[in-house]
């Protein structure tokens, strides 16, 4: 015999949305659309329903969700890494937007591996997500054709895609690199290496922007290309700067690809004496919060990675509810933090 959701409660213990619905005076569809969050309910009406809610202890069973709607009620997000402060910063943000829309967030480390990426997907599709956040457009082919078969609505952070039929929210990597090279060059550099660490794509698109600046300038030169797999640290960076040092004296500027591989170098230019910037520049990427407090203070590339998490959220919960973006790519841009390492 099918229980009433009021003898169900008195079962279990526990409230129901019907339970919550007839409290806040309101349908069971409207009392669950304001539980989702969903822009169309009343804001008044919406914080009845809230309320109805805190007063019985009501929590939404995410399975029933899932099995009314085809869709749970949670957001996959993959990043590369939770040991870089970039991701931090943008996973912060994209699950301070996703939770204000009552949207859960699951997360995956990928670890730079498509492949990883790939079988995170397949593990998540398995679970109807309502959508998904990934970093990144180096996606394998299988990851993309899962991803379209399960019509499952995805935004893609930290670059911009040129694929029509993809929503991205991010800036150019190329381009930034092509610009904090263009500083150096206008600083009177001459012959400037690139440090570059993990060597994910985004790196080597910011390498491709450091190339093509100094090919502009009739100044590239494949030698200063200083290229290490490794995992990024400032450890790493250290040894860098005292490699290219012993092997390349005459490098009067260094562009690393990421902040804490220059923080590593400006600490072995103080143990090795060397003089930043009189004799080597140092340039870093992303302006972590402690390149500011340097010695001397790095000269970076400012990147909006909490921006990017905020607005791919935003874009992610639009195409959740069937909403068209004003435009399907959203470039957020940079900025050139210039400070006493170049």
């Amino acid at each position: 015999m099918t229980q009433s959701p009021s003898r169900s409660r008195r079962a279990t213990g526990r409230a129901t949305l019907a339970d919550v619905a007839r409290l806040a005076e309101v349908s069971a569809m409207t009392a669950s659309r304001a539980l989702r969050g969903e822009a169309s309910v009343d804001t008044a009406l919406a914080q009845r329903v809230r309320e109805a809610a805190q007063k019985l202890g009501y929590v939404p069973d995410p399975a029933a969700r899932a099995l009314a709607s085809q869709r749970s009620s949670h957001v996959a997000v993959l990043i590369p890494s939770l040991t870089n402060m970039l991701f931090v910063d943008l996973l912060e943000a994209a699950q301070r937007a996703l939770r204000a829309a009552g949207f859960e967030t699951l997360i995956g480390i990928t670890h730079y591996d498509p492949a990883e990426e790939e079988q995170l997907v397949r593990e998540h599709l398995l679970h109807r997500p309502a959508g998904l956040l990934l970093t990144g457009l180096d996606q394998t082919k299988a990851t993309r054709q899962m991803i379209a078969a399960h019509q499952a609505p995805c935004v893609y952070m930290m670059e911009t895609a040129t694929d029509p039929a993809l929503h991205s929210v991010g800036f150019s990597q190329r381009e930034a690199g092509a610009a904090i090279t263009r500083h150096l060059l206008e600083r009177g550099r001459k012959r400037i290496a690139f440090a570059g660490a993990q060597l994910d794509p985004r790196t080597l698109q910011r390498m491709q922007g450091w190339r093509e600046a100094l090919a502009a300038a009739g100044r590239h030169d494949a030698r200063l290309e200083w290229l290490d797999a490794s995992p990024s640290s400032v450890g790493l960076g250290a040894r860098l700067l005292e490699q290219i040092a012993a092997a390349r004296p005459k490098v009067d500027a260094v562009l690393f690809n990421n902040d804490d591989l220059a923080q590593g170098a400006l600490l072995a230019a103080l143990r090795l004496g060397i003089a930043v910037p009189q004799q080597i520049a140092v340039a870093g990427f992303n302006d972590l919060p402690q390149s500011a407090y340097m010695v001397p203070p790095l000269t970076t590339v400012k990147t909006p990675r909490a921006e990017v998490g905020k607005r791919a959220a935003e874009m992610l919960l639009g195409l959740i509810r069937k909403e068209a973006p004003a435009a399907r790519t959203v470039d957020l841009g940079f900025e050139l933090m210039v400070r006493e390492s170049t």
